[in-house]
């Protein structure tokens, strides 16, 4: 261990060596990552093939840092070459085979690194000459177009999985034999030539918008996550929830809850946020006497909130900035209240559910104290102070992150604790790139599909049968919408799925009346809130892996406590105040306030118990109240306050009850 990191150790208060907590070792994170995350099943290098592979990698990030700094290339030169530093990493890393645990590299695992890097990079090479053929292409750039697609579809089969490839496929096959589909479907389909350079050749398939966000900003906020992740920003995190809410009435819970919102700022990976706070906090949850399937999914469906949560958020947030042509800081701004509210939501669940069970907090002698944290390693927030200035005064997200990245960097150097050596730099670096992998393979996987679209006319045939399915209602074109975003969510990284949905949901939406940017919030919360729905709900496995908890209840646990991500999508989709859109800030102050009591109403209901047990007819009741409340509206709010001010009332009188029945047994 390096002197910093046992400075690190020694620096936090709460450590998992503490009485009672069973220790979760790295080889069982390892082990619960690969079943659920095949970005985990990278081989180990050693020796020269391992610093090839750290040469390139770190050569990747100085190149994106370079760009960011002084300047990006053409599109399709940027993002060419970012296709081509990921094809080479996947075909080192990645085997063709999940069960193939080896760790050495044959002759042909390096002859298709560099071919797959020739191919990658051959926008780039011919770049003048292609642009200057008006479409007018040799049989060269048919061939090389071919080979992008095939080593696409490879790359991410091997990085993100079967059911984007077998997706993508079959746009590629619908493009072809466009003539054989059924009804509103059929097309006059494209010669393969026409497909390959669709797709390779210009900024309509694997080289449109979504990697060009991907090659940009989105790889320069990865970077600085695993600048994060280097300089103890994340151990930050932990210490401070546990200064915040460990000494509460399920203390370890809610300290999940707060860790996975501050994590949720600089991460957006629902699985890795699962397994890097819940190896501690499902152990303490488990210690303090929650249930194993409860444990598992709080942490899972605190970790997926993350993705929601501003200032920084999952990278499909920035490429919905891209297709909406607005400001990022809209984006993250109109996230702002749901995403409160998803919190809120998990918070009071937790709550309530320690109160049912008379769960209690941790000791303050077993808890860091916040003074001390802060005045040890606060420094290291400013960072994501820096992030916010710079989105808040106009910057562009690139060089939000670019500054954050530097000032990460600036910030730890102030403390011996905290500084990083040019050596964890270099790692820092090397990491980002690793991380940044199966982003690009799933947003230019994305591409195909969207190329494909686009190239059909699919897209707004999609949309008008979605309408005519729904008969042109607006709540059930919403709840279509939904269970489409929840399938893809199965299969498909939250990227992609938004990517999808958007360019074939989200314009029906618009069509029946719904603001843009609402429509596009709603298929991007229901991509997230897939990792976390049953049957498959990765973040939910990753959870139960840790909890040794059933991973099926733990999925439908984790949706109960995540019930705000699926009400308040309908709700601002029919009330955008919520967005911040055409709104007053006594407006939005109403609606904060009314929301939290709804949620909080709502959440009594999940658990059964507000300060007594509750039978189903109170729970009906109370969700209704919550329900009026969370949506915005005075006439509502009235409504949900009287009715739940009587249901409230009744709780009281039953905790009476309850509390003289006590008393007369204990005299008895």
């Amino acid at each position: 261990m390096s002197e910093k990191e046992k400075d690190q150790a020694q620096a936090s208060v709460l450590t998992t060596s503490m009485e009672g907590v069973e220790v979760v070792s790295k080889e069982e994170i390892e082990k619960i990552l690969k079943k659920v995350d095949k970005e985990a099943s990278a081989r180990k290098l050693t020796g020269i093939p391992h610093w090839i592979v750290y040469v390139i990698g770190v050569s990747w990030s100085i190149f994106q840092v370079y760009t960011a700094a002084f300047g990006l290339f053409p599109a399709q030169l940027q993002r060419s070459i970012h296709l081509a530093y990921a094809f080479v990493l996947t075909y080192l890393l990645f085997p063709a085979r999940a069960s193939d645990e080896s760790n050495r590299l044959s002759w042909y695992n390096w002859a298709l690194a560099i071919f797959a890097a020739y191919i990658g990079l051959y926008m780039a090479m011919n770049y003048i000459r292609i642009m200057e053929a008006g479409g007018d292409y040799s049989r060269m750039d048919y061939i090389a177009a071919g080979f992008g697609i095939l080593l696409t579809l490879e790359a991410a089969r091997r990085v993100v999985g079967l059911p984007i490839v077998s997706l993508s496929a079959f746009f590629l096959i619908y493009a072809y034999f466009g003539p054989y589909f059924p009804g509103f479907m059929a097309h006059r389909g494209y010669s393969l030539e026409r497909i390959a350079s669709h797709m390779y050749l210009t900024t309509e398939g694997i080289l449109g918008i979504p990697l060009g966000v991907a090659a940009t900003f989105i790889y320069l906020f990865i970077l600085f996550g695993s600048f994060r992740e280097k300089s103890g920003l994340g151990q930050l995190f932990i210490d401070i929830a546990n200064a915040i809410a460990g000494w509460a009435s399920g203390g370890p819970a809610k300290m999940a809850i707060v860790t996975s919102a501050l994590e949720g700022t600089v991460s957006g990976s629902s699985v890795a946020n699962t397994v890097e706070s819940g190896s501690l906090t499902i152990p303490m949850m488990k210690r303090l006497g929650y249930r194993p399937e409860f444990a598992a999914a709080v942490e899972a469906s605190s970790s997926t909130g993350g993705q929601i949560m501003p200032p920084i958020m999952g990278a499909a947030a920035f490429i919905m900035a891209e297709f909406l042509n607005v400001p990022y800081l809209d984006i993250a701004k109109a996230a702002a209240i749901p995403a409160c509210l998803y919190f809120f939501g998990v918070f009071m669940e937790v709550h309530f559910e320690a109160k049912r069970c008379n769960l209690r907090g941790l000791s303050r002698d077993e808890l860091p104290r916040f003074a001390d944290v802060m005045k040890e390693r606060g420094h290291l927030f400013v960072p994501l102070f820096a992030i916010i200035i710079f989105l808040s005064i106009g910057f562009t997200p690139l060089y939000a992150a670019l500054m954050g990245l530097v000032t990460c960097i600036i910030a730890g150097a102030l403390k011996k604790a905290t500084r990083m050596s040019p050596r964890q730099i270099a790692d820092g670096f090397e990491l980002g790139a690793r991380n940044a992998v199966g982003v690009a393979l799933a947003c230019a996987s994305a591409g195909i599909i969207i190329g494909a679209i686009t190239l059909t006319g699919l897209g707004l045939k999609l949309g008008n049968g979605l309408v005519e399915l729904a008969g042109g209602n607006l709540l059930l074109t919403l709840v279509f919408t939904m269970i489409t975003s929840l399938i893809l969510g199965m299969g498909v990284p939250t990227t992609a799925n938004y990517i999808i949905t958007s360019t074939i949901a989200a314009p029906a939406l618009i069509q029946l009346g719904v603001h843009p940017l609402a429509a596009h919030m709603f298929v991007f919360y229901f991509g997230i809130v897939a990792d976390i729905t049953p049957p498959v709900a990765l973040a939910a496995y990753a959870g139960a892996g840790i909890a040794k908890s059933n991973p099926f209840w733990t999925g439908v646990t984790s949706t109960k406590l995540a019930i705000g991500a699926f009400l308040t999508p309908y709700i601002f989709v029919y009330n955008t105040s919520m967005l911040w859109i055409d709104t007053t800030w006594y407006a939005i102050i109403q609606t904060l306030i009314t929301s939290c009591a709804g949620m909080t109403a709502i959440g009594a209901a999940m658990i059964g118990y507000f300060v007594a047990p509750m039978n189903w007819i109170e729970r009906i009741l109370f969700i209704a109240g919550g329900i009026m409340l969370v949506h915005p509206g005075t006439v509502t709010d009235f409504a949900g306050l009287g009715l739940l001010a009587a249901c409230v009332a009744n709780q009281y009188r039953k905790k009476r009850a309850g509390a003289v029945s006590t008393a007369t047994t204990a005299d008895a």
